[in-house]
């Protein structure tokens, strides 16, 4: 991916840049792998708004995403490399030889043309799937499972990776691009290759009104209201919290632990992102 610079053309656009889509081979998805993607604006089922600065936005359908890679020994090929507009990393649709077809993540150097596979025999190449005690150590994987069969929920962000970094009893220490280290069963699946994509951390928004296509809508700062409307506001000239910083509600801002206690994960945590 490269990034390319918007004409200064207005204000708005005279800092902005965007992705020149030189990987994408195809603008058009796969129609039986789209699903409806409903808003709910950051509301509850009762209408409370329970996520704040949620609304509006692009409408777009959902593209079923493949993180489960159980098709063992069916080999797939990369068929197109496409735009998903609800994640940051591009996704590659692949045609099995059964005859379906799946959408994967797309890791760096995965091209239109190449063969795919998953399971215990699949050897240890970009886009293949293997369970972690097959992966040789120091080996960067992503699409990372948590437990075995659930599909994968960790790494699964443009231009991330983890690495293998040791394998004891039933369980392999991964190095999670957090930098914290963690112990996962041995059966889980991950796949091998560094997410591609990775230069979306540079881009530049540019304007506000590429975050309201994203249905982000405007954050208004609590030093900037009254004392009666956030514990932040009030003051003459610009003031700051005056004290710790604080939610809306009274609630401490920063450094406030919210993790419940007796998370079964915790003992399997070697080392945090955040040292202790």
């Amino acid at each position: 991916m490269a990034i390319r610079k918007i004409n200064p053309t207005s204000p708005g656009q005279r800092g902005m840049t965007r992705s020149d889509f030189a990987e994408i081979t195809s603008t058009s998805p796969e129609k039986s792998l789209l699903t409806k993607l409903n808003k709910t604006s950051g509301r509850n089922n009762t209408g409370r708004i329970t996520c704040r600065h949620k609304g509006g936005g692009v409408k777009r359908k959902y593209r079923v995403i493949d993180f489960k890679r159980e098709k063992f020994g069916v080999p797939a090929t990369v068929k197109t490399i496409e735009y998903d507009p609800n994640r940051n990393v591009r996704i590659s649709l692949c045609f099995y030889a059964d005859g379906e077809k799946r959408y994967v993540l797309t890791p760096e150097g995965l091209k239109v043309g190449d063969t795919i596979v998953s399971g215990p025999q699949a050897p240890v190449q970009t886009g293949n799937a293997l369970p972690l005690e097959l992966i040789p150590l120091g080996t960067f994987v992503h699409n990372i499972e948590l437990r075995p069969g659930r599909g994968g929920v960790m790494v699964r962000a443009a231009g991330n990776s983890a690495q293998v970094m040791a394998k004891e009893g039933n369980y392999v220490t991964i190095k999670l691009p957090s930098g914290e280290m963690r112990m996962i069963r041995k059966e889980c699946l991950a796949t091998i290759g560094v997410l591609g994509n990775a230069e979306f951390k540079n881009l530049s928004i540019g304007k506000a009104g590429r975050k309201r296509y994203m249905g982000i809508r405007p954050t208004v700062r609590g030093v900037t209201m009254n004392p009666c409307d956030h514990p932040h506001g009030g003051g003459e000239g610009k003031t700051g919290p005056g004290g710790n910083p604080k939610t809306p509600w009274g609630k401490p801002a920063l450094g406030y632990k919210t993790r419940k206690k007796g998370k079964a994960s915790d003992k399997l945590i070697v080392r945090r992102r955040n040292k202790r």
